[in-house]
């Protein structure tokens, strides 16, 4: 059984998951430290020096701070933004690969792929390299003029 979880724990996708959450974790704290040093305070300025941490609406003993409230929205949506564009980057780049008979030239201003149809390579048709005898019906090189098995003698015809 130990073995079992340990073999689970260490697969690629656990391990990436991990790595995943980790990252997720140190973002969350650079996006908080955004919101609350950078955006709330200018907001702020905005609206009049209003603080929206300490925005509170009492009822009865009970105090709901939805000013905090706020500021978690802005948190999420920045975060829910910046993995929006991870995503569609990532996605671009997987389009990209997909684009098999299709080669972009180049991305224009507003991101879209210029395309362009790769040119066809024309192949010259090549010389086969057997015929059949037309006697024993066994295949011959193509330039031999005598069949190697009945020894008849090979005449081009005027359909080859």
């Amino acid at each position: 059984m130990l073995k079992e979880f340990k073999e689970f724990a260490l697969k690629g996708n656990i391990m990436d998951m991990a790595v995943g959450v980790v990252i997720g974790g140190a973002f969350q704290k650079i996006v908080n430290s955004l919101v609350n040093d950078v955006i709330m305070p200018a907001i702020s300025v905005l609206t009049g020096n209003v603080d929206f941490t300490d925005m509170v609406w009492n009822v009865g003993n009970t105090s709901i701070k939805y000013g905090s409230f706020i500021t978690t929205i802005v948190d999420f949506l920045i975060i829910a933004f910046s993995i929006f564009l991870a995503v569609k980057y990532i996605n671009k780049l997987n389009k990209i690969k997909e684009l098999g008979d299709l080669a972009v030239s180049k991305i224009d201003k507003k991101g879209r792929l210029k395309k362009y149809k790769k040119e066809e390579v024309v192949e010259e048709p090549k010389e086969p390299e057997t015929k059949t005898c037309p006697y024993c019906l066994t295949d011959v090189k193509y330039h031999a003029t005598r069949c190697p098995h009945c020894t008849s003698e090979l005449v081009e015809t005027v359909a080859e």
